[in-house]
């Protein structure tokens, strides 16, 4: 070709580029991670379970993005470091926009700190410590499903108000424990109850006949377990095998439907938990658990924290709609913030301006054997506790994002 057609041909072939530039660069995936526990006592409860969730609400909610969507996953394996070395590697080298759920407080609070460095996006689903909305809070995180706050508080009150007023807890001895118990303990007291005691246990505790003989030998009237997972289906079997009920009350007060197959209703009788999700509560919650329990390898059910992924991620996509910018995780939380929830899982609600996520809890208690309709039917509603007492104060948490 001439040398003056290609003279000619530049300046239309500079402009045919910057036009693809900006589509081209349009084109870039928004980016999830689901960072867990897959293959320790909290597997089953998060794990790829919430990979699951998130998969769903990506193939139902991808196109309000504008854009692809990919996940990823990976294992934290309960360790700080290990966390946070994924976490930065995500958001530094892979272009992870969004990283969600975090069981396990100490990994989340770190990648809640990642994510306000690198201006990222955290939603904590499986996490439970309230600090990610207390004083460690960021514009970046959003806490979704639940907080030791909310558990605590709301289970403490309503079997105080039931006559079981002296309490024992077992914890877990890390930061999500102590919260727990410190929120329990702190409704016990103002209900007018007394704490009588507390043993400590690490994380993965298989013999909890020591623990439990402690709490048994208290007279509580109440054993309050501050620890999820597989510690507290382990606690719960133990203590069925001690005859501990009825004599005293079992709180689980992170138990979920994730934890009753292998227990069964014959060890969790009497048993009260709180939770924001429970898959036969209505028309939608049964359709969105259906379709998870057919996608699951074990057509497991999804419990709350899964749930929370799913709703997560799909309040998260029509923020990136919005924003049209997912590499700025500020705008995209002040956007979350901006628009009510909305979906099928936990109804209408909001986000509040240190990140909590407002939603009704539900107050449950086992099912008797005889009640039960078969598999997966272990819980029936005893009352809604509405958003505005399920959650702190938004003047308590201490949350350096709210104004006065």
């Amino acid at each position: 070709m001439p040398h003056h057609a290609v003279r000619r041909l530049a300046p239309a072939l500079a402009a045919l580029l910057s036009l693809l530039g900006p589509a081209k660069a349009a084109e870039r995936p928004v980016k999830i991670g689901v960072l867990n526990d897959m293959s320790g006592p909290y597997a089953d409860y998060q794990g790829q379970g919430s990979v699951i969730a998130a998969q769903l609400a990506i193939e139902d909610f991808a196109r309000q993005a504008g854009r692809p969507v990919e996940l990823v996953s990976a294992d934290h394996q309960n360790k700080t470091d290990i966390g946070a070395s994924i976490a930065r590697r995500w958001f530094d080298q892979d272009g992870v926009d969004l990283i969600v759920d975090v069981p396990n407080s100490a990994v989340a609070l770190a990648v809640s700190n990642l994510a306000r460095e690198k201006n990222k996006v955290f939603i904590g689903s499986g996490a439970g410590t309230a600090e990610l909305t207390g004083k460690q809070c960021s514009p970046n995180t959003v806490h979704w499903t639940y907080d030791t706050w909310s558990l605590g508080h709301a289970l403490a009150k309503a079997l105080v108000q039931q006559g079981a007023k002296s309490w024992y807890f077992l914890t877990a001895d890390y930061t999500f424990g102590k919260d727990l118990e410190g929120s329990a303990a702190e409704e016990v007291k103002a209900s007018g109850g007394s704490v009588k005691g507390a043993a400590r246990h690490p994380l993965g505790t298989s013999d909890f006949s020591s623990f439990l003989l402690q709490a048994q030998g208290s007279g509580a009237d109440v054993i309050g377990l501050a620890n999820a997972g597989d510690d507290t289906s382990n606690a719960l079997k133990q203590a069925a095998e001690f005859g501990i009920a009825p004599g005293q009350r079992l709180a689980g007060l992170i138990l979920n439907i994730t934890n009753m197959p292998a227990l069964g209703l014959k060890a969790t009788q009497g048993v009260y938990i709180v939770t924001p999700y429970y898959w036969d509560t209505n028309d939608d919650t049964r359709a969105f658990a259906a379709r998870y329990s057919a996608r699951h390898p074990r057509h497991a059910m999804p419990n709350d924290m899964q749930a929370g992924v799913y709703s997560a991620v799909e309040h998260y996509l029509k923020a990136v709609g919005t924003v049209k910018d997912a590499g700025d995780g500020r705008g995209v939380v002040a956007a979350m913030k901006a628009m009510p929830t909305d979906d099928p899982i936990f109804g209408k609600g909001r986000i509040r301006e240190d990140g909590r996520k407002l939603h009704p809890m539900y107050l449950l208690t086992t099912k008797t054997p005889a009640e039960s309709k078969g598999g997966w039917d272990y819980f029936k509603p005893v009352r809604t506790v509405p958003a505005e007492e399920a959650w702190r104060p938004l003047a308590e948490g201490g949350c350096p994002l709210v104004k006065g």
